[in-house]
This record gives structure tokens, C-alpha cells and sequence, in this order.
């Protein structure tokens, strides 16, 4: 009798860590689907080159944000998602923009002035670029928001598509 109360307390634990085990292979395969589209994340393949204006007018290349690392954010000006993580952005960059590039380019827009009301309202510091359908093809833009950050090379580290906070760009960012 004592036996096999021993026994149910390993077999909880060994059921509640192969539940953990299924939840993880979930959340790790649906990752993987979502992201089946975007540019491949070896560290080896840059990122394409683009040179595109931002809402003053300056022209800025991928080039310029050289030198240390960069996300790349894409977005739409009604994308709820984007709206919502507009604020860990802009965190993300008063945080850690000494450290890291933070580039957004917009994408999927009716006018330029979509884009700028975007970046007052969500009070965006960075450049803003106007970005156009072969940007977001280049980059393999499934939807929004996609995002991904180079190293100090331009090459590709990581990628994703989705809702992201401070905490996961700034864990994104590390090498």
C-alpha cells in the first residue's frame, strides 16, 4: 500500500513535465508556421539593401544604421496590433537606443500623412520610413507587425511577426 503511494507523486511529476513538454512543442511549432515566410535568421544572409526616405524628407539606406545592431520593425497605420506595440517600442528605443538601431517602416498605406499621423499619435522618435511594395516583398512582409534584427554587419539574427514587447526585442538583440 505504501508503494503505490509513492509511486502517484513521480507519476504526477512525470505527467505534469510531459504536459509542460506538449505545451512547449506547441508554442515552438506554431512559432516556426508563423514565421515560415520571412527571410531565413542564420546570421549569415544580409539583409536586403534598401534605400528609402523618411517623413522629413531625409533618404536613409540600410547602410547608415551600420555599426551596431538594428531592428528593422515593418508596419501598418491601421494595424491594431502595431498600435499596441507602439509603446514598447518606443521603450525599447529610450532604453536601449544607445545600443540598438530602431528603424520602422511603414508599409500598406493609403497616404504618406497616414503615416505621420501613426507617428504622433504613438509619439515615435526614430525615422519613420516610407516604405512600398518591393521593400515588403524584399523582406518577405507577411503582415504586421514583422520585424527583424540584424547584427552590427546587417546580417539577419533573428526574425519575427507579431505582437513583441521591451523585453523580448531587447533578448532579440542579443547576440
Amino acid at each position: 500500500m505504501s508503494e503505490s503511494i509513492n509511486r502517484k507523486p513521480w507519476r504526477r511529476r512525470l505527467l505534469i513535465l510531459l504536459e509542460a513538454a506538449l505545451f512547449v512543442a506547441i508554442i515552438v511549432s506554431i512559432h516556426a508556421w508563423r514565421t515560415r515566410d520571412l527571410l531565413p535568421a542564420d546570421a549569415l544572409m544580409p539583409a536586403p539593401a534598401f534605400e528609402l526616405r523618411d517623413l522629413d524628407g531625409k533618404m536613409w539606406r540600410l547602410a547608415d544604421f551600420g555599426g551596431k545592431p538594428t531592428v528593422v520593425y515593418f508596419f501598418a497605420p491601421w494595424c491594431k496590433v502595431c498600435a499596441a506595440s507602439a509603446p514598447q517600442l518606443r521603450w525599447f528605443d529610450d532604453w536601449f537606443g544607445d545600443d540598438v538601431n530602431l528603424v520602422m517602416v511603414g508599409l500598406d498605406y493609403s497616404q504618406v500623412e497616414d503615416l505621420a499621423e501613426y507617428r504622433e499619435r504613438h509619439r515615435i522618435q526614430g525615422p519613420v520610413l516610407i516604405g512600398n511594395p518591393v521593400i515588403g516583398s524584399e523582406y518577405r512582409v507577411p503582415g504586421y507587425p514583422s520585424y527583424y534584427v540584424l547584427d552590427a554587419e546587417g546580417r539577419i539574427l533573428r526574425r519575427d511577426f507579431g505582437v513583441t514587447t521591451v523585453i523580448g526585442l531587447w533578448w532579440r538583440t542579443r547576440s
